[in-house]
């Protein structure tokens, strides 16, 4: 065998026995989340962590997105004379698609990557090692708190981002209150367009996944990382990078099926 295809066949084993071991480590995080009904406190120490620090970022990241698409919007709308249909489209797209993704990525940017770090750094001052060492089981008391911290605060995230953005702060503002809009058909664009079980419950679904797959990258990252500070350097930058293709991997499977019927 050439060396060339035999560099490629090591590699395609090593990724297939990485997505073996990650697969094995989720299963083992979600059979210890059971575990955490008796100690509520752990998963509302992680939602802090993970959640409401993460809240200034996602606000004011929902604020921009708003006023930008709201002035995009607009001009391309009055070419065609609706403009009233200005709250509809900002709603939509922001409910649909970039809500759930941008908030995802602007959560691993800043949560996952500290996931990873703290979970890293654990790993190379011997932490998790002392906890085994005590019987303890570290996925139980490190790992399954966080994993579940992140699938529930992305989806709460979310929906924050979502209603800064199509709101008072954010496209309404730039739509209305700058551009003239009339604000009555605004809101009446956005509540007779925007349905409930189609974009408001599947905006939930999505960040819910998210939360899953940037939690899960972080944890295994963090809880496998080598034990020295380029080790989790390098378990940082693998978190951000893998979960950010990930997130826009997932929203392509998943607005093909909530969507493209």
């Amino acid at each position: 065998m050439p060396a060339r295809s035999q560099d490629l066949y090591f590699t395609a084993t090593e990724w297939l026995a990485e997505i073996g071991r990650s697969t094995l480590f989720l299963l083992r995080i979600l059979t210890s989340l059971p575990a955490l009904v008796k100690k509520p406190r752990l998963v509302v120490e992680q939602i802090y962590s993970v959640g409401v620090l993460s809240l200034i970022i996602i606000v004011v990241a929902g604020v921009f997105v708003g006023m930008v698409l709201a002035l995009s919007g607009y001009r391309l709308l009055v070419g065609f004379g609706a403009e009233t249909a200005l709250g509809t489209s900002v709603a939509l797209i922001v409910l649909r698609e970039l809500g759930p993704v941008i908030t995802a990525l602007l959560f691993a940017g800043r949560a996952g990557a500290a996931l990873a770090a703290e979970i890293g750094l654990m790993r190379s001052t011997e932490q998790i090692a002392g906890m085994e060492m005590m019987a303890v089981d570290p996925v139980k008391r490190i790992i399954a708190p966080r994993f579940l911290a992140g699938v529930v605060a992305l989806p709460l995230l979310t929906g924050i981002f979502c209603v800064v953005a199509i709101g008072a702060s954010g496209g309404y503002l730039v739509g209305v209150q700058l551009l003239g809009v009339d604000a009555g058909a605004y809101w009446s664009g956005i509540q007779s367009n925007v349905e409930f079980s189609r974009d408001i419950v599947n905006i939930f679904v999505k960040s819910g996944v998210f939360g899953a797959i940037v939690t899960w990258v972080a944890v295994y990252q963090g809880y496998h990382a080598t034990p020295t500070s380029e080790g989790v350097a390098r378990a940082t930058t693998n978190t951000v990078v893998i979960t950010s293709l990930a997130i826009l991997g997932a929203n392509l499977i998943l607005t093909a099926v909530m969507f493209g019927g």
